[in-house]
């Protein structure tokens, strides 16, 4: 079931980008890879699909992102500014149109007050100014807050992109 949701997100967010002519590239932390790997199952991904960063480890979110350490530092890594400052990092070093980011405690470990097991944050960001953060409480097992994180990220980024070109006709 969950594996059909991505593969509709995934299509409908295909499907946005192509229309649109944009592009897209992602940074993943506690998807470790699935949500590039969401996009590319569809065939043709490669007309809109720049690439990806899987930044597991906050050096490689400072380096290959540029997520400021102080950032890190403050907020942690399963913030709303990460999340966005990882969103963008991407946007910029890809120079893509759209950027989904994913950072969160997908379990079974690692959960603390105020950052429980299932605490996630996807960002999207699309060239031009919209910047979207949003976290989530996604219950389940580490394969559950996965999967839904990266159905989440797909789903808001073709909301976005859907809103953007209503507003601009």
């Amino acid at each position: 079931m969950a594996g059909g949701m991505i593969a509709r997100a995934s299509a409908r967010l295909a499907e946005a980008l192509l229309s649109s002519g944009k592009t897209l590239a992602v940074a993943e932390s506690c998807t470790g890879g699935l949500l590039a790997g969401a996009v590319t199952d569809l065939p043709g991904s490669s007309r809109y699909f720049l690439g990806g960063i899987v930044a597991y480890h906050d050096a490689v979110k400072t380096g290959a992102l540029g997520v400021p350490v102080g950032l890190l530092g403050t907020c942690g890594a399963v913030s709303r500014e990460v999340a966005l400052a990882m969103a963008e990092g991407t946007l910029s070093r890809f120079s893509a149109d759209v950027a989904i980011a994913t950072t969160g405690v997908a379990g079974p470990g690692g959960g603390r007050r105020g950052k429980p097991v299932g605490t996630v944050w996807v960002a999207v960001v699309l060239r031009g100014g919209v910047r979207y953060a949003h976290r989530f409480r996604f219950p389940g097992d580490r394969g559950k807050v996965r999967r839904e994180t990266v159905r989440t990220g797909l789903t808001v980024a073709a909301m976005l992109l859907a809103e953007e070109g209503d507003a601009i006709r």
